[in-house]
């Protein structure tokens, strides 16, 4: 499979941004997906996921304000970034599971995206 990751750009804080990821391949409603994120300096960190049956689950520090979704039909996954907030600047990953689990850590992804950069002002 790949993952293309688009839609980064710079936001302000307050305002939103809407991530992309497509991906390749015939079985993708199958899996699970997931974001992650690394900031310059720190490791990649848990953002969301949505299982195979759209469960979703998210880190602490973005619940109720981004959203993650899936459209099987199209082999896409998305990220709705709302009250967007300086510390969620960083590079965005979307990635693949094959676990129908609330994977929550990058060793629980198999396939992963090139990234796409958020950039948050204050």
């Amino acid at each position: 499979v790949q993952l293309q990751a688009s839609g980064g750009g710079l936001g302000q804080a307050g305002g939103s941004l809407r991530l992309f990821c497509a991906a390749s391949g015939r079985t993708f409603s199958s899996y699970t997906m997931g974001w992650f994120r690394q900031a310059p300096g720190k490791e990649r960190e848990f953002v969301a996921t949505i299982n195979r049956g759209s469960t979703t689950y998210y880190a602490d520090s973005v619940k109720g304000r981004f959203t993650i979704s899936r459209d099987n039909a199209k082999n896409m996954v998305y990220l709705q970034l709302d009250s967007l907030k300086p510390e969620d600047t960083g590079v965005y990953y979307c990635a693949r599971s094959r676990l129908n689990t609330r994977a929550v850590m990058p060793q629980q992804y198999d396939a992963w995206g090139q990234g796409t950069l958020v950039t948050v002002s204050s």
